[in-house]
């Protein structure tokens, strides 16, 4: 198992950063990594890269303004993301960390750098579209 963890500081208040994080059917809107998400339920949605690569998610913990968490699933690996979000003044703390198994051994020595470049891309992006 391979643990990355990204802690930032955004310039926007706790709501507009918890709104605009769990607004997956917006995500398109922001991230520069996505092609589309599909919004299957309450609990479960699916990420398409620019690729069209899917992966799925299923939502586990919402504890609103603190804490969200969720499965994550797709043919290449498998794993858990934790984000915790915390006020400080009128700007907001993140802290995300995702635990993720390869599930092709080639794979293993490539995921740390992956799931890093993947943690930075999300952070920049909710940034740009937050510190506007």
């Amino acid at each position: 198992m391979t643990i990355s963890n990204i802690k930032d500081s955004i310039d926007s208040n706790i709501h507009k950063v918890w709104e605009t994080v769990l607004a997956v059917d917006k995500y398109t809107q922001w991230r520069s990594d996505l092609s589309k998400t599909a919004v299957i339920n309450e609990e479960q949605f699916i990420e398409y890269t620019k690729n069209g690569y899917p992966t799925t998610f299923t939502i586990t913990v919402v504890e609103p303004h603190k804490r969200w968490e969720f499965d994550m699933e797709n043919s290449n690996m498998k794993g858990h993301w934790v984000g915790i979000f915390t006020s400080i003044d009128d700007k907001t703390e993140i802290d995300f960390t995702e635990q993720v198994t390869a599930k092709k051994f080639y794979m293993k020595p490539f995921v740390k750098s992956y799931l890093k470049k993947q943690q930075t891309q999300f952070v920049m992006d909710l940034k740009r579209i937050l510190e506007k």
